[in-house]
């Protein structure tokens, strides 16, 4: 008996391996739209759809992700890989979310062709404005559980301008900040239950271990001299890049051009063209690392070069997360964290309309048309409940007809 529940364990964890690997390798090939509407659709696919955690449970993680270093949706997703199957989960998660847009970016460095003229930019504008509606649902229906009283809204609302308007790489963490000072001081007696116990399936050596590589590498890659282009050097430009963002993907973009545009590794328009397909394709804003360690001239194997620097730069992100979610389920534990938590959940709240306004909708929305379809579009998906990927079609076609 004892044999047979010994090895009905690595069969439950590959069945919940296979099973995260399928969902996110579906969510990586029809997550349109930047990091915010990504967590749009991990809300809909696996808390609504799946039940795999509470919005609650999600509000945090997502706390924990937007206040580290690295892409947030890719450290949410691996989160809840984790959440789901363990550390064969996580990877999973990672593995199916990441390969769809990497193995894109990878094709692009090869076939040096981008998305041109006036259906090509229709298109992608067509995919702003689907996320408009995607990120518009989300915080619609995260509201209700996140906001149910006037205090939390009253932080939620002075999140907003915090994000918005606070230094672009502190910002989140300034609201997240606020959001956490404002629930211990003032809602202590708030009589909400107090969210289920975060089961992460990891211990405090996993997370002084991740802790330690983490450290290492940083220090190895700082030293490091960069004087040509091996895979030392390309290791070291993009995990110092990865371990250096704060404040969204998109930050990202001017520590890549200072490591490999300034060295002479890619050639400015080559980094611009590449930066235009990335916002055209679904996934996570990192896998631009992909095209430009492919892209470097001259070299060996262009394939394990691209595949080196997409590694390196999520590699810090993940490692960070990892030491965050060892130590948050203990931490949380506590009654002045557990009091300062509806406070924190609501100011994330507060961050992710900051991104809807801006960048998402100043991004998107550029005429009453274009609110129209997006408000359209925003009405499919909530009264209709029409599948997102459904919702991208639409706009992208109602986009190309617009165009025309």
């Amino acid at each position: 008996m004892n044999d047979e529940l010994v090895s009905e364990k690595p069969r439950r964890a590959s069945r919940a391996g296979l099973e995260v690997l399928s969902v996110f390798l579906r969510l990586g090939c029809t997550s349109f739209g930047g990091p915010v509407a990504h967590l749009g659709y991990f809300r809909t696919e696996l808390l609504e759809r799946r039940g795999w955690c509470s919005e609650e449970t999600y509000a945090e993680i997502i706390a924990v992700a937007q206040s580290l270093p690295g892409p947030a949706s890719s450290q949410v997703a691996f989160s809840l890989g984790w959440l789901r199957g363990g550390w064969l989960g996580a990877l999973a998660a990672w593995v199916g979310f990441t390969l769809p847009s990497a193995a894109l970016m990878m094709w692009f460095a090869f076939a040096e062709q981008s998305l041109h003229g006036r259906i090509g930019f229709a298109i992608v504008h067509g995919l702003e404005l689907s996320a408009v509606a995607i990120v518009a649902q989300a915080i619609l229906a995260m509201r209700r559980r996140l906001t149910p009283d006037w205090g939390r809204i009253l932080i939620a609302l002075v999140a907003v301008p915090i994000a918005m308007f606070a230094p672009a790489s502190v910002s989140t963490l300034l609201a997240i900040a606020f959001g956490a000072l404002c629930g211990a001081a003032f809602l202590r007696g708030d009589s909400a239950p107090t969210p289920p116990q975060i089961d992460l399936r990891t211990s405090h050596r996993a997370g002084t271990i991740a802790a330690v590589v983490y450290a290492v590498l940083l220090m190895a890659s700082a030293f490091i001299p960069k004087t040509s282009t091996g895979v030392r050097q390309v290791v070291s430009a993009f995990y110092l890049s990865g371990a250096l963002v704060f404040g969204g993907g998109h930050v990202v973009l001017p520590l890549l051009e200072h490591a490999v545009v300034s060295r002479g590794w890619v050639t400015q328009p080559s980094f611009l063209t590449g930066y235009g397909f990335a916002q055209a394709i679904p996934g996570p804003l990192f896998t631009f690392a992909a095209f430009l360690g492919a892209s470097i001239q001259p070299t060996g194997s262009r394939v394990g070069l691209g595949l080196v620097a997409l590694i390196s730069i999520f590699l810090p992100g993940l490692l960070a997360m990892v030491v965050a979610l060892s130590f948050w389920s203990r931490l949380r534990e506590f009654r002045l964290l557990q009091t300062a938590l509806p406070g924190v959940n609501a100011s994330v709240l507060g961050v992710l309309a900051a991104a809807f306004f801006r960048p998402v909708c100043g991004t998107a929305i550029h005429s009453a048309l274009d609110l129209l379809v997006a408000g359209a579009a925003l009405v499919l998906l909530t009264v209709g409940r029409v599948r997102p990927l459904l919702i991208v079609l639409v706009a992208v076609v109602a986009s190309v007809l617009m165009e025309r």
